[in-house]
């Protein structure tokens, strides 16, 4: 699904910075009576990522209103995953999928390719939700054959010096500082050694930057999470599992900053 609006009278690259939203909106209809518009109207984001759209084309054109244009992947089951990049800007391209059967209808990762005046090209911006997995199943399995393409195919994207944004829920929280509870979870899905090595092949040997990360400091927090029970949210009892990262061209001082 692509969403045609009025188009504005800038680029992205004509802008001094851009503004990327990244939300894991747990169900679109859920979001807009929480205050989704406003929430937008507020921020004026010139990208936005969505998480657990949760709903179908009509519904995700209905919340966002219009102006804005992009790529939506329902996932096959209803009521599950989806996952949207929508821009202030025409993309010139979206994609669908990682382009492996086993995932191709599972709402979990979307491209577009957004356009930059000048040598600056394109910024491909991704939205991506991981499993949540389930510590020794098949579930978990699946999730680690997931964030392994899903690393072969952010590397790829790289591969050609094309600026790359990717963000969503991970549902892995890297280091302890991501992780209020990180004691109680370690032999959890969402911490477990083999998912913080991913990342730390990523950050590390792959080029790629936490941008999250590198704004906030050393933490502990931000969270992006935290559970409805208690008094979770008051005494900052989170995890932060949403990630934006951006490829190695950030390092080399190409890229719109954001």
């Amino acid at each position: 699904m692509q969403q045609d609006g009025p188009v504005p009278e800038y680029l992205l690259s004509d802008r001094s910075s851009i503004i990327v939203a990244s939300v894991n909106v747990n169900g679109i209809r859920a979001a807009v009576r929480r205050g989704l518009r406003p929430w937008l109207e507020a921020r004026e984001p010139d990208v936005l990522c969505l998480q657990e759209v949760r709903a179908p084309d009509e519904v995700v054109v209905e919340a966002l209103g219009e102006g804005w244009h992009g790529v939506h992947a329902e996932a096959e089951v209803k009521g599950r995953a989806g996952v949207a990049v929508f821009s202030r800007v025409p993309p010139v391209a979206v994609r669908v999928g990682l382009g492996i059967p086993e995932f191709a209808d599972s709402g979990r990762w979307v491209e577009a390719d957004l356009p930059l005046t000048g040598e600056s090209g394109l910024l491909t911006v991704v939205s991506v939700y991981v499993h949540t997995g389930e510590a020794d199943t098949p579930r978990q399995d699946e999730k680690h054959r997931f964030m392994d393409a899903a690393r072969d195919r952010m590397l790829a994207l790289a591969a050609d010096g094309r600026h790359v944004l990717v963000c969503g829920d991970l549902n892995v929280a890297h280091r302890e500082a991501d992780l209020k509870n990180w004691k109680g979870n370690l032999k959890k899905s969402g911490f477990l050694p083999a998912e913080r090595a991913w990342f730390d092949r990523l950050l590390g040997a792959d080029g790629w930057l936490d941008v999250v990360r590198s704004l906030s400091g050393d933490g502990p927090g931000p969270y992006s999470w935290w559970s409805w029970r208690g008094k979770a949210f008051d005494n900052a009892t989170g995890k932060q599992t949403m990630r934006t990262t951006a490829g190695p061209s950030y390092f080399r001082g190409e890229c719109p900053p954001c």
